[in-house]
Order: C-alpha cells, then sequence, then structure tokens
C-alpha cells in the first residue's frame, strides 16, 4: 500500500499532473496544501479508475477539478535532471509526457523493498576452547555460527535453512546470545552466489591514452560528445574503464549502454572485475524487484555505475559525469512502441544538459553519427588497430551461385535442404541435409581444421528456427500466419509453426490448406537445422546454439558464454546476437552462412546494417595470438557490401553509402518521420491514410516536409491489422510541427483506429 505523505494546512492549490495516458497535455487536479516539487508521484482519480502519475508543477484555477487522493511515497520520484530528460523526450518524440515518465521509471507493482529475517552475529568468539564450551553438545548450532562468519556475519533465515539449518538451530543462537534476528531490507542482487572476475592487468597502449587525454580533458570543461570509432579489438572497452576511473574519482557517476542482452553479462563482467559492486544493472532480463532494488541503490548513492540496455540511459544518477554508449550504430537502442525514443540519441542529449561527456563507441558507426563527426557536431576520435599487434582477419567468399558451392534454397524438386513431412508426428523419415548444400567447401575444411587445432570457430546465421517456411508443392501455397502477412517458420524440436512476429503457434501441418495435398516441403536455413548439420558431418563436434529459442532463462547468456570462455564449445552458432562484443581469444575462425538475409529488404537502411552485421562478426575473429579468418558466405558476391566488409574498408562503404543518399535525400541528409496508421479492416486503414494525407495538404507550406505515400507497410498485416504509413522528410523543424500537429488535431475516421508516429524512424518495414 502506497504511503500516504501528511498535507499541509495551509490552504488549496491547484497542480498540473503527468498521466500515463495517451493524452499530450497534462491534466489538473485540486490539492490540499502546497504543491508537492516536480516529479513527485501522486495518486489521482482519472474516469472510472485510480493512476498514479507525476506532478509537473503549479496549475491554473480550474473550476471542476477533482482531488488528488494522495501524494505517493511508493514510487521513486523524478528528480529535476530526469524530469527536464522526460520532457524532452515528450517534445521530441511528440509522445504524452506521461507515458514518458512511466517508462523512465521501474515498476512498483509488487516490487516493493524486501524484508526478510536476518540472522547477525553480535559476539566475536576467538579460541577454539570456547567453540567447544558453548557447543559441545549442539554441532548444528556451531555448524550455523561458523556459516554465518563465512557469510560475513549475517545471512537471511531462508537462505540458511536452505542449507538445513532449522529455525529451532538459530534460536539456539540466539539464546546463547551469539546472534539477533530481526526483519531488514534485502536487496535482490542478481549476482548473488556468483564470483565476481578478476580484473586483467591492461595498461593503454599509446593510442589508447591518446584518446583517454581527450576524454578526459573534455571532463572538467563542460563535457562533449565524441564518436569513437576504433576496429574491433581496437580495446574501446578499456577507454570506456580507464574513462570512469576518473569520473568516480571527481565524484560522479557513469552509464555505460550496450545494445542487448545478450551483450550484458560480458560487458558486466568487465565492468565488475574492474569496480566490483559499485556497479548496478538495469535491463528487461532482471525481475521488478531486482530492477527497483538497481534503481533505489543508485538513486541512493550507493552505486556509481549503471549497466544495462538501452532504458539504463534514465539512471536515477545525481551527478553524471560520463555516459558510454558501446555499439552506438545498434537498432535495438530505438524503441518500438510509445515513446520511440532512441537510446542514444537520448544520451546525447542527458549528457548535454549535465555538462558531461558522451562516448559513442563502435567499429561501424552509424551515418548518422558518422556526419555528426564530420560535421563537427561530435568530436572524432580514432582506434585503427588492434591492440598487442594483430591484425584483422582475412576474409575469403564463398559464392553460393557456383555449381560447386552450397544450394541452400532450390527452386524446385528435389530440393535439397527441404525437410519431408514425415509419415508420424513422432518419426521423422526424412534424410539429413547434406552439409555441403549449406557449408561450403572451403569453411567445411576450416571448421575440420579448427577442430584438429583445438581452436574455436563462430558461425552466424541470422534466422532462428528450423526451415524460414513450409511450401505446398502441388499449389505453390505457403503457410502464412493468421495475424500477420508473413510465413510461419518451423522450429522442428517443438513440432510447431511459429510466426516471429506476433508469436501464433500452429501444429506442423499434415496437408495443404488451400488444395489439401500433402506433398508439403520445408524450405530456408535456420540456426536449428544448421545445428543439426554441423553435428551430422562433424562427429563429437560441440555446439552451443545462441539465439532467442536457447536464451530465455536469466542467466543463458551468461551460461552459454562462459562455456565457450571455458573451452566446453568447439562452435557458437547463433543469431546477431553473437556478433557484437564478445571476445574469445581461441576464436579464429569466423563463418556467414548466409549473407544475403536483410541486404534486399525495401528499406534504405538495409545495406548499413548488412554491412555493420558483416564486419562485427568478422571481428569476432583473431582477437588473441593466434591469427583469424573468416569465409562470407553469399549468392552477390560482388556487391559492394560484401566487397567492402571482405576488405574492411569502412570509409569506402561509407563514403558511398553517404553519396547515395543524396538524391532523393535519406537520413542523415535529411530528417525522417514515418506515421503509420493500423485497423483490423484493410479498407479503413487505406482510407484512413489517404484522408490523412490529404489533411497534411491544407497545411503545406513554403519549408514544410515533403510527404511519401501514401502506401501500405511492406508487412501490411502484423498481429491481426491492417497497415498503411506515410513519411515525412525534410528539416528537423518541419518533421517536428507536422508531427505535432497531427497528434493534437488529426482525428482519423472510422472506428479502432490506431495512429503511431515515429520520428527518426530505424525501420520501415
Amino acid at each position: 500500500m502506497d504511503a500516504t505523505r501528511p498535507m499541509s494546512a495551509s490552504g488549496t492549490g491547484f497542480v498540473q499532473v503527468a498521466l500515463p495516458v495517451p493524452v499530450r497535455r497534462p491534466f489538473t487536479y485540486r490539492i490540499e496544501g502546497a504543491v508537492p516539487p516536480p516529479g513527485t508521484p501522486v495518486v489521482v482519480p482519472f474516469r472510472n479508475r485510480t493512476l498514479t502519475g507525476w506532478t509537473l508543477g503549479p496549475g491554473k484555477k480550474v473550476p471542476g477539478v477533482r482531488d488528488v487522493i494522495r501524494v505517493s511515497g511508493a514510487g521513486p520520484a523524478l528528480g529535476t535532471e530526469l524530469l527536464a530528460l522526460g520532457r524532452w523526450i515528450a517534445d521530441y518524440y511528440v509522445a504524452p509526457v506521461g507515458i514518458v515518465l512511466r517508462t523512465m521509471l521501474p515498476t512498483t507493482r509488487g516490487s516493493g523493498p524486501r524484508k526478510l529475517l536476518v540472522a547477525r552475529v553480535t559476539r566475536d568468539i576467538g579460541t577454539l576452547s570456547e567453540l567447544d564450551d558453548l557447543f559441545g553438545r549442539a554441532p548444528r548450532q556451531r555448524q550455523a555460527f561458523e556459516r554465518l562468519l563465512a557469510a560475513g556475519g549475517t545471512q537471511t533465515l531462508t537462505a540458511l535453512e536452505e542449507n538445513g539449518f532449522s529455525r529451532a538451530v538459530v534460536k539456539g543462537l540466539e539464546a546463547k546470545g551469539l546472534v539477533t534476528v530481526a526483519e531488514e531490507v534485502v536487496l535482490r542482487d542478481p549476482f548473488r552466489g556468483r564470483q565476481t572476475p578478476d580484473a586483467p592487468s591492461l595498461t593503454p597502449t599509446p593510442a589508447q591514452n591518446a584518446v583517454l587525454k581527450r576524454l578526459t580533458a573534455a571532463l572538467g570543461a563542460g563535457g562533449g560528445t565524441f564518436l569513437l570509432h576504433g576496429v574491433t579489438g581496437s580495446g574501446k572497452t578499456l577507454v570506456y574503464i580507464e574513462l570512469i576511473r576518473r569520473v568516480l574519482a571527481d565524484g560522479l557517476g557513469a552509464i555505460v549502454l550496450v545494445p542487448e542482452i545478450a551483450l550484458t553479462p560480458q560487458t558486466v563482467a568487465r565492468f565488475r572485475a574492474a569496480f566490483g559492486d559499485r556497479v548496478a544493472v538495469l535491463h528487461s532480463g532482471l525481475s521488478d524487484g531486482e530492477r527497483f532494488d538497481a534503481w533505489t541503490e543508485l538513486r541512493a548513492g550507493r552505486k556509481r555505475i549503471a549497466v544495462g540496455a538501452r532504458s539504463a540511459v534514465f539512471a536515477p544518477l545525481s551527478r553524471v559525469g560520463a555516459i558510454v554508449v558501446d555499439e552506438e550504430h545498434d537498432g535495438s537502442y530505438k524503441q518500438s512502441e510509445t515513446p520511440r525514443y532512441s537510446g542514444r540519441d537520448v544520451a546525447v542529449v542527458r549528457a548535454n544538459h549535465a555538462d558531461a561527456v558522451c562516448v559513442l563507441g563502435s567499429a561501424t558507426p552509424s551515418l548518422e553519427s558518422w556526419a555528426n563527426a564530420k560535421s563537427g557536431k561530435y568530436a572524432l576520435l580514432e582506434l585503427p588497430d588492434r591492440v598487442g599487434g594483430g591484425t584483422l582477419p582475412r576474409v575469403h567468399v564463398a559464392d553460393l551461385r557456383s555449381p560447386a558451392g552450397p544450394r541452400p534454397t532450390p527452386a524446385a524438386p528435389p530440393a535439397e535442404d527441404t525437410v519431408p513431412v514425415p509419415a508420424t508426428p513422432e518419426t521423422e523419415t526424412s534424410a539429413p541435409t547434406p552439409p555441403e548444400h549449406v557449408i561450403s567447401p572451403r569453411l567445411l575444411r576450416l571448421l575440420r581444421q579448427r577442430l584438429e587445432r583445438r581452436e574455436q570457430t563462430i558461425l552466424l546465421l541470422n534466422r532462428r528456427g528450423y526451415a524460414t517456411f513450409a511450401q505446398c508443392r502441388s499449389c505453390g501455397d505457403v503457410l502464412e500466419c493468421v495475424h500477420c502477412s508473413v510465413s510461419m517458420t518451423l522450429h522442428r524440436a517443438r513440432r510447431k509453426m511459429i510466426c516471429h512476429h506476433c508469436g501464433h503457434l500452429e501444429p506442423r501441418p499434415r496437408r495443404c490448406a488451400r488444395c489439401g495435398s500433402t506433398d508439403l516441403s520445408y524450405r530456408g536455413l535456420g540456426t536449428e537445422q544448421v545445428e543439426r548439420i554441423l553435428i551430422e558431418c562433424l562427429p563429437g563436434v560441440r555446439v552451443a546454439r545462441m539465439d532467442v529459442d536457447t536464451t530465455g532463462g536469466k542467466w543463458s547468456h551468461h551460461d552459454i558464454l562462459e562455456r565457450v570462455r571455458a573451452g566446453e564449445v568447439d562452435i557458437l552458432l547463433g543469431t546477431q546476437m553473437i556478433a557484437k562484443g564478445l571476445d574469445f581469444p581461441r576464436v579464429t575462425l569466423v563463418g556467414v552462412i548466409n549473407a544475403d538475409v536483410g541486404l534486399h529488404l525495401p528499406d534504405f537502411r538495409s545495406s548499413e546494417r548488412t554491412f555493420q552485421l558483416l564486419s562485427q562478426v568478422a571481428g569476432r575473429a583473431g582477437r588473441g595470438r593466434l591469427p583469424g579468418e573468416v569465409v562470407i558466405q553469399t549468392h552477390v558476391p560482388d556487391h559492394h557490401v560484401v566487397r567492402a566488409a571482405v576488405a574492411h574498408d569502412y570509409h569506402g562503404f561509407v563514403d558511398r553509402e553517404l553519396a547515395s543518399r543524396a538524391d532523393p535525400a535519406y537520413p542523415p541528409r535529411v530528417r525522417m518521420a514515418r506515421i503509420l496508421l493500423s485497423s483490423p479492416v484493410q479498407a479503413d486503414a487505406m482510407t484512413a491514410t489517404e484522408t490523412l494525407h490529404a489533411w497534411l495538404g491544407t497545411r503545406a507550406r513554403t519549408g514544410g516536409p515533403e510527404v511519401l505515400g501514401p502506401a501500405p507497410a511492406p508487412i501490411e498485416r502484423l498481429q491481426g491489422r491492417y497497415r498503411w504509413h506515410l513519411l515525412l522528410r525534410g528539416s528537423a523543424a518541419a518533421v517536428g510541427r507536422i508531427l505535432a500537429a497531427v497528434a493534437d488535431e488529426f482525428r482519423p475516421p472510422g472506428a479502432d483506429l490506431r495512429v503511431s508516429l515515429d520520428r527518426d524512424p530505424l525501420h520501415l518495414m
């Protein structure tokens, strides 16, 4: 239950409250006593329910308004800096400020402070004879007491009971005056029971020291934003750590963002090794209680480094000295729901507000960040070489078009990668896919070579599941999701067809729903099928698969990566989550099963994303003393993206890509926004978008943004809703002005129509 702050008797006032509802304006309420400071959580009536909102400041007297029910002490209040940041996000991304503030805060539902009974040692016993005298006839009490001492003198009764010490044993220790038992707040620590790794003894290279000199000079001179372009293996993480040492020495805090949960275990391990218990983790893999406790510790100043994914940018540090955005180019920094903010861009703004240093690090910076560095908006720092004199891996291309090479998706039977429907649901009668149809002779030879040398390999295929679609050989029909206009993916281990967009499940079909034929084939490769092929063609190989299907547990990523580090895995196979941030000295080979996945999507960023993915995964090879090799399998070996990745030529790629976005203009040449309208009825979505297009035409003026569309979205139906969109292209001011007008003034015709606004969109599918 919320703690209630006593109201002052100084009269009645009015307060503006931001509520987590899809309305951009704040609401005015009457309040008894003084108006609470901005950012204070309050419980208020809203229609026929009660909501928790946050005060924004005094409101004007309005007749007929309702009263604040109470000022709540349950949730953490927002400080001045974070409240200002939330207001900026709401304004820039055209989002309701109440929804923004809810996004910034940890949930408090069922996750307040946890209180447990704790046994605490209150008396020292110095000699064995004293122990013998006290516990001569109570060996269990002695064991419990020794366990308490080994644990630092305190332990919860729950932990003692889990180790076989009953409450009666603890009561015996209480009776002897050796311990006290009381209810205490106990933090939910996700690392409890896990050893803090040892910090490696590393000395910055001259190149790293030159970068650090620039960064530390900015610490005391108003901060600034720096783009750190360092090749894979150049030691960017050591730069981050040394920068944060100096930040902590100045009494300030630091935030480190990583692009997704897959990176967090290894990144956290590096920072915990350097800074111990001063590190707090904030990411979606934690329980609500763990996130709440981490937030509380940061807010109280007991922890001063926040490491986590996108939302860690909102860590409640009172004085921020530095914010690091590792792999700044990664698309997962952009939130897909309202508010559709970019964690990277919000980090830049927060650092600017706090006069802090912001470091955007990447081996393959986004074109937006590169353009900002070249224009002087950001300072450019470069680490062009690998530490220790290592060289970038040699890259080979395997041409999938070659008659002698792999043919993973044949057009007609006999289909080498198809899996015939088994005679019964319990048996699998199909012959395994020949490995040479999935893995090129060169890659297969290098895999065997690594196994002989006891070296390790990383294989990338950015598609999970077993087969990417099921097709009828009689009529050609492809099984689609009933809710989305996409094909269903076969997950062989679960014997299910799964939609990777909405999660819809169906049994593996026995016959074609369109013509009734039982002649079905399963085509396209996923990581599950590649894992099976590797095990069958490389006897005794130890394969670890890392994708969404194998990493559902909190510590799944960590445990898989620890097995790789311990040498218990020969081949790490996975989707894009294995492409970034991993550093294993024994990995000397990287293979890309199909580099074309994602290259030909109808999205102007598809080339950029493919180049980044290929370059990042290639950088996992040869990071230790042993040289590395990379094999990229592709149907388009002459494509400029593949050629640039083979040559490790970021500068050549980015120059060509920037030129291609000049005419017609695309970001970073211009700013862009997407307005997407959706409805369960296809005609309603189309009509509403056409109505919006006409409405925008009435507001056209000189200097306004260009409007592209209307058109159906590339994935027209998603989660049962038909989707049409418009794109705005122009200056930042012009795009922002139109988005605000749409949010505040446009009322879509028809029932159950939704309008979503996405400023600076990263995906247009």
